[in-house]
């Protein structure tokens, strides 16, 4: 390989990162740049007007012609305005701009995106907001690229309108909480925490010509019905398995793409399901791992079309088979680059970790109904407590030794302790640790993996800043618990060791109610969960309404991460988004029904009606089972048109009722129907010939060209 062709010879150039900056700024503005994005020092104008001009120049050098402030609405998608760099001057000559002023600031309409009644259509007024914490970025169209700002989004009175603004509030209200609990530990020199990222996403391919000859994949991004081939996932052989030329062209192209732009994508694979596949980048700090999520699924989209497929993000597209997860693996940074999840040899790092990690188990135990809530969409409940994803209840899974270790600290007793292949912590009174010496629970929703935790109940389709958001605000008021406890020990005379060792005591007396190392599939955690009076909710109305529990509005509030009035619009946005998206599948149910499965069934039923008029006589005799076929096909044709009509007359009774109404009645009435009907869908495909069934199966979709 030529040196010219090695990934790392074109990482970044399309992202104006800190290597550019420093070659293409004056040395003043860059540290006065620099002191803004670290410190949170006010960025002046003249700096402003350097950067954007800096930026500009760079921009047109690389091909763009056009700019806009990449922003994250929440409809957990991105949203950008383009704008031209060229002007005109008074006498009417041709000329490239970009103003400080443009650079920090830009105004979409803010009217029609989701608000959650914080705007109507009439106020219209909304801004978006550079963020100089994630860098520029080009993004290449082919024909010419376009200059991508990251941004926050807020209303006119600066209320925030996006999923940007509460992670970086989050952010901030993490750090000084983890600074706090660092010193306690004799960390005097570290500047700053930051939590890391790394977000797996599960996708689906199939051939886009396929794909667009079924309208629940072109508007639903799912299939509403389909039956299952002979052959699916069962024989396990998909895992890991040889990819297929088409899908490696494919993946190739990403990365090529994604490296220009700064991300790495360190696995690809196989998954579980027949065209099931994923991606695994490189942890990076979580505001930019959010917003290289989002630069991967665009890139993804594109990259799908011109290589012919259809990329399929929704977590439950095929019913019978794996659906797809976006695993969010976090950790904690400090600003000298040690992993603040890692054990090691060094006794009061590791009585650090744990104290870092009692911090999380705290947080859980108290405010997991909001993980709960950041991960309830239409999608995710299909998916999640399916054997491929963890149940609803959230749980930890630390392993064997964690846990020994964690309960004889409890007990004030250290004897007893495995002794295989451990790290010895430097404490006589505290046994050893090991990174990773345990199994994998992949029933748990959040495990820990040796030396970060993995959040494994992350949709696919989602943006993680809503799950990261939550995980931050429960952790760092953790934090607070954890460091009053220790100061409360320490101030009355005891020395560090025994004022950690006693606050970890504590906090997994506390903590350990989320603890659970077993199958989280088994009915018996259920039982035992209600009896742990963890949070159950199975439907998305039900986990979407824990964001209203008072004690979680306070948390937030206090936090600085979400006023009790975002809270309530954050909450209305999110079930409003439900009820659409549900009622859009059961429309395009409706519509796929009347026009292609019942006239479908009609021909069916007249073809064997016909062939069993025009049996010769001699033979009629013996065509009972034949008319029995017949029959069963009719029956299915009125059980089916009575389900579709009656799923149609429940919708439309539900037009005028408030939101959450309409959320629940859809979800406790429509859904069985609508489940019932498919049922019956499925069943008739089974039935009806190849040449008259008018969609493709999911053996068609299955097999790529």
């Amino acid at each position: 390989m030529t040196e010219s062709l090695r990934p790392s010879a074109t990482f970044g150039v399309n992202v104006f990162d800190r290597r550019t900056m420093r070659e293409r700024l004056p040395r003043d503005v860059y540290e006065q740049l620099l002191a803004s994005v670290e410190g949170g020092a006010p960025l002046d104008d003249g700096v402003a007007n350097a950067v954007a001009m800096a930026m500009k120049e760079w921009a047109l050098a690389r091909g763009t012609t056009h700019y806009t402030h990449w922003f994250q609405p929440r409809t957990e998608m991105t949203a950008e305005k383009h704008m031209a760099f060229l002007s005109l001057d008074r006498k009417g000559f041709p000329l490239e701009t970009f103003t400080g002023g443009e650079l920090i600031q830009s105004e979409p309409d803010a009217s029609s995106l989701p608000s959650g009644g914080i705007r109507t259509t009439f106020e219209a007024r909304g801004y978006t907001a550079w963020d100089p914490t994630s860098p520029a970025f080009i993004m290449d169209d082919g024909v010419g690229g376009t200059l991508f700002i990251p941004s926050v989004f807020i209303s006119h009175d600066g209320t925030p309108l996006d999923l940007k603004t509460p992670l970086l509030r989050s952010l901030a209200a993490m750090e000084p909480r983890a600074l706090r609990l660092l010193k306690l530990f004799g960390n005097r020199t570290v500047k700053n925490v930051q939590m890391t990222v790394g977000s797996e996403q599960e996708f689906f391919l199939v051939d886009e010509e396929v794909a667009r000859r079924r309208p629940d994949l072109i508007y639903c991004g799912k299939t509403v019905f389909g039956s299952l081939p002979p052959k699916a996932q069962q024989m396990e052989d998909h895992y890991f398995g040889t990819i297929h030329p088409r899908v490696l062209a494919f993946m190739n192209d990403v990365e090529e793409e994604l490296t220009r732009l700064g991300v790495v994508i360190k696995t690809r694979h196989n998954e579980v399901a027949p065209c099931q596949f994923e991606f695994a980048p490189l942890h990076c700090e979580a505001n930019l791992a959010s917003d290289q999520n989002q630069m991967t699924m665009g890139v993804m989209r594109k990259q799908a079309r011109r290589h012919g497929f259809r990329l399929i993000l929704h977590e439950k597209p095929f019913m019978g088979l794996n659906g797809s997860g976006k695993h969010t693996n976090f950790s904690l940074q400090d600003s000298e680059g040690r992993n603040l999840l890692e054990p090691s040899t060094n006794q009061r790092r590791n009585l650090q970790f744990l104290a870092f990690l009692s911090a999380l188990l705290l947080g859980v135990a108290r405010y997991g109904g909001l993980l709960r809530a950041s991960i309830a969409s239409a999608g995710n409940m299909h998916r999640l407590g399916g054997n491929e994803a963890p149940p609803t209840i959230m749980s930890v899974y630390l392993g064997d030794v964690l846990t020994q270790l964690l309960e004889k600290i409890k007990e004030g007793s250290f004897s007893d302790m495995p002794d295989k292949g451990l790290l010895d912590l430097g404490l006589s009174r505290l046994p050893s640790v090991k990174i990773d010496n345990t199994d994998r629970n992949r029933t748990s929703p959040i495990a820990f993996t040796g030396n970060k935790f993995e959040f494994r109940a992350t949709g696919s389709s989602q943006s993680i800043a809503g799950p990261v958001t939550m995980l931050l605000a429960l952790w760092s008021w953790g934090m607070d618990r954890m460091a009053e406890m220790i100061e409360s020990r320490t101030g009355g005379g005891w020395d560090i060791t025994d004022a950690a060792l006693d606050a970890i005591r504590q906090a997994y007396r506390e903590g350990s109610i989320v603890c659970f190392d077993g199958n989280c599939y088994a009915s018996e955690w259920r039982e035992e969960a209600q009896g742990r009076k963890l949070p159950l909710a199975d439907t998305t109305p039900e986990a979407l309404a824990l964001y209203l529990v008072p004690e979680h509005r306070k948390l937030l509030d206090e936090m600085g991460i979400m006023s009790d009035r975002e809270i309530v619009a954050y909450y209305e946005t999110r079930l409003e988004q439900y009820f659409k998206t549900v009622d859009i599948e059961m429309g395009i149910f409706s519509s796929m029904v009347w026009e292609g499965v019942l006239p479908a069934l009609s021909q069916q039923i007249g073809q064997e009606a016909q062939a069993l008029r025009d049996l010769p006589e001699e033979l009629a005799g013996q065509a009972t089972g034949w008319k029995e076929d017949l029959g069963r096909l009719l029956g299915l044709r009125q059980s089916l048109s009575e389900r579709t009509k009656k799923l149609e007359g429940l919708r439309k009774s539900l037009a005028d009722l408030d939101i959450e109404t309409q959320a629940n009645r859809l979800t406790s009435e429509g859904l069985p129907l609508f489940e019932e009907a498919r049922a019956l869908c499925d069943e008739v495909e089974g039935l009806v010939s190849l040449p008259v069934w008018p969609y493709p199966t999911y053996r068609d979709l299955f097999s790529l060209k």
